[in-house]
């Protein structure tokens, strides 16, 4: 049997490693997305905790200004706590006027400070806080908006506003470190997958590989693949069905040979008989009858061949329906024996039936098929003067037949093929039989749900068992 190579690169080990490379990057960058996510608002929402926490204390701190009238210490307060690079505050008079700032030069340029984010809120009694765009510039601050009350008294408004740039040049450098690393592990992914692609693929290739062979005809091989997963028991099960193919087509073959061999038996004696009957053997009555009869009898061979062929068949493919009755077993054994009782006693055997009365559950036709081809069996490689010794008894919900002659017996070669087709135990006895009356038996046996088997030492006979479920019970 030959051995498949190994095949190192595949269209599958392609489309293999594209999906998990597909799904790696995918996980790890939704993954990635999540936590810098996470990181950007944990940020923004810890600058607008200390926003509120600042300017909760400041506005304390202004208001008390602010009842006294002094805007010099507002002035004062808000230049102390405010940076013109990165804090930005001012407070406004209920009004909206801005009373003072720690960025003098930007807030002298703006008109209208209703339009200002979160300054509308505040005015009406609101805090107000987000994320937004400077007053004057593009650079990305939080803000936030708090009401300065006291005593349920509008005193004014306090605005403060952090810019994000710093933090945005290190959240930058943190998506260029998350890129990276995300690189490094879609690298790594791969490489892990190739492998694991390939320890997956090249055993389902060589598997689809060795699957053609058997499509094309080539039954026998081995396919050896070696891993401890699905894949080992399927390449064992593919291996036993390559054995199975082998050996049916070793069957088909000797079955067509067998054929060959026992159709062109009858046909050469009956056309060699034709032919001498045209180059005058018809004119002598006594040699004419004997070749008639000849040709009767090979006619009568090459019909039960081709009834017996096609019995196989229907019971091979399953399409025989089989008309299920209740019957008696001894029925069934009483017309079998009378059926070869003239034959039989042509040749001086005699038969010792003892069947119990059971009942079965089966097609009568068949079964009485089946003990015809088993006594036919019986009397061929019987002697004369010998006797054949039928038992049918129960053993538990079977019921069991034995069919026992007194011949010759079966070598224990010749005990595994007894019931192949074609199969015959002495050449010689060829024209006695084609060999098919016991495989039509086994499979008759085998649809009824019941099995047999042989038992013989050479020298002493052969007893056949047939186990057949017996009626259930009502």
């Amino acid at each position: 049997m030959g051995k498949l190579p190994q095949i190192k690169w595949n269209s599958f080990h392609t489309k293999l490693l594209a999906t998990y490379l597909l799904l790696a990057a995918l996980g790890t960058s939704l993954l990635a997305g999540y936590i810098l996510w996470f990181f950007y608002n944990y940020f923004i929402e810890a600058r607008q905790t200390d926003l509120n926490n600042w300017t909760a204390a400041l506005s304390e701190s202004a208001a008390d200004a602010l009842e006294e009238g002094n805007f010099e210490r507002v002035d004062v307060l808000v230049k102390r706590y405010g940076s013109p690079e990165n804090i930005t505050l001012r407070v406004f008079d209920p009004q909206g006027r801005l009373i003072a700032t720690s960025s003098p030069q930007i807030d002298r340029l703006v008109n209208n400070w209703y339009e200002v984010p979160g300054m509308r809120e505040a005015l009406l009694g609101e805090s107000a806080q987000g994320v937004t765009k400077g007053v004057l510039s593009n650079e990305d601050r939080v803000y936030i908006a708090r009401p300065i009350v006291r005593d349920d008294q509008m005193l004014g408004v306090l605005r403060m506003s952090i810019t994000l740039s710093q933090f945005q040049r290190q959240f930058a450098r943190v998506i260029w470190t998350t890129l990276g690393s995300l690189l490094l592990v879609i690298l790594l992914c791969a490489l892990l997958s190739d492998r694991l692609a390939r320890s997956l693929s090249q055993p389902i290739e060589i598997m689809r590989n060795f699957a053609t062979r058997l499509g094309s005809g080539h039954f026998g091989d081995e396919l050896a693949i070696r891993q401890s997963n699905e894949l080992d028991e399927l390449a064992i099960e593919l291996n036993r069905m390559s054995a199975r193919l082998a050996s049916l087509d070793q069957e088909r073959r000797t079955f067509l040979a067998n054929v060959s061999h026992e159709l062109r038996t009858p046909i050469s004696n009956v056309q060699v008989t034709v032919e001498a009957l045209k180059n005058g053997a018809v004119e002598e009555p006594s040699l004419r009858d004997r070749f008639l009869q000849t040709v009767e009898d090979e006619m009568k061979r090459f019909t039960r061949l081709i009834h017996d062929l096609m019995d196989l068949g229907r019971l091979e493919a399953g399409v025989i329906q089989l008309e299920r009755q209740h019957i008696p077993l001894s029925q069934l054994i009483n017309r079998a024996v009378k059926s070869m009782e003239p034959r039989m006693q042509s040749l001086g055997i005699s038969t010792q039936v003892e069947v119990a009365n059971l009942w079965l559950d089966g097609d009568p036709e068949r079964l009485l098929q089946a003990f015809l081809n088993l006594l036919d069996n019986a009397i061929k490689h019987s002697d004369k003067g010998s006797r054949i010794h039928i038992k049918g008894y129960r053993e538990n919900k079977f019921a069991l037949i034995q069919i026992q002659d007194q011949g010759l017996g079966i070598r224990a070669t010749d005990l595994p093929h007894i019931f192949e087709q074609f199969y015959t135990t002495d050449p010689s006895r060829q024209g006695k039989g084609h060999g098919l009356g016991l495989a039509i038996t086994k499979r008759i046996v085998e649809s009824h749900q019941g099995s047999i088997t042989v038992q013989s030492t050479y020298g002493h006979g052969a007893t056949f068992t047939i186990r057949l479920p017996l009626k259930p019970a009502a």
